[in-house]
């Protein structure tokens, strides 16, 4: 059994124009102790996939149409109150992508680590989750981790917050760590240290990882399973040096086409023609067929299913 297992899972918006198809029969395990990396365009369904392991998913409008989530064996769509709980910031710990939003400016670093060690430890006295404040400051290289107790967050760099909010993550003592975009506002140089950071907690912790990105180059960076979404499906599975050196899929194919490389001078990167559709009314058959140089008839009529082992894919105009 995985640690995590995702099966035939879909979900949908409600709104005032219609039913947005957003996650479209997900199939995703992940096994203890891995890394892996979600990548897609903005609007692939990446993020909400990442909430729904811990149905952070505003319900309603968000409505489960079918499948299963679980973990370790618990069925996460059926969890009580409590179960949830537990579950958010202790066995899973989640790095939110923008500090700004989810650090409160009226309150000092300190008595928001406070409040997230109360949740987690009642019983815990306040001179203890002080010394456990700093600890988790100090775990994430934050220098002089006791003086930033008393300072608020708009007093720290980007990279400072975003370590912040890592520290809060591993509060509970998570056994997985979902981080969702956490370079996206930070300079190159200080991507490469939080992602440095990352890897070393996954590996120092024995933490399964979760990584959602946009840029192929960062999921490389520190994941050695690529997981590639595209508007709400699946399309390509496999480890990461397979996926970059032989990628299968048109969509994966694209992506890597339009990343730069300095290795190759004079290369210039390649977009993907067209959008990403719109799931108010997504295409039938495979959604990516409006924008695949391959796409036959039977792509505009059937989805095709994700096969293949250890590299799968999921295009009809593939071989498994």
């Amino acid at each position: 059994m995985s640690l995590i297992e995702i099966s035939d899972y879909r979900l949908a918006f409600d709104g005032f124009e219609g039913r947005v198809h957003v996650l479209d029969g997900i199939d995703l395990a992940v096994e203890a102790g891995e890394a892996v990396g979600i990548v897609g365009e903005t609007g692939c369904g990446k993020s909400v996939l990442a909430r729904s392991l811990l149905r952070l998913n505003p319900a309603p409008p968000a409505r489960v149409v079918s499948g299963a989530i679980r973990f370790d064996g618990a069925d996460v769509l059926a969890m009580d109150a409590a179960g949830l709980r537990r579950l958010r910031g202790g066995t899973m710990g989640m790095v939110f992508q923008d500090p700004v939003t989810y650090l409160n400016p009226v309150f000092t670093i300190g008595r928001q680590m406070e409040e997230v060690l109360r949740a987690h430890e009642p019983a815990m006295p306040r001179a203890a989750r002080r010394d456990r404040a700093v600890a988790l400051l100090d775990s994430v290289r934050l220098p002089g981790p006791a003086a930033l107790l008393d300072r608020y967050p708009h007093e720290l760099s980007g990279g400072m917050r975003q370590r912040v909010l890592i520290a809060q993550a591993l509060a509970g003592n998570p056994r997985v760590l979902i981080a969702d975009e956490p370079t996206t506002a930070l300079d190159v140089t200080i991507q490469r240290q939080v992602l440095a950071l990352i890897a070393d907690l996954v590996e120092r912790l024995g933490l399964t990882l979760l990584l959602i990105s946009h840029d192929l180059g960062v999921i490389g960076a520190a994941c050695r399973r690529i997981v590639v979404m595209y508007a709400g499906n699946v399309v390509e599975d496999a480890p990461a040096a397979l996926l970059f050196a032989a990628p299968r899929h048109p969509y994966t194919q694209g992506l890597l086409a339009a990343m730069p490389d300095l290795r190759r001078p004079g290369h210039m990167p390649q977009g993907i023609p067209g959008s990403i559709p719109n799931l108010r009314d997504p295409p039938r058959g495979c959604r990516f067929h409006p924008r695949c140089p391959l796409a036959a008839e039977i792509c505009r009529q059937e989805k095709p299913e994700l096969r293949g082992a250890p590299h799968a894919v999921a295009c009809h105009m593939v071989p498994a």
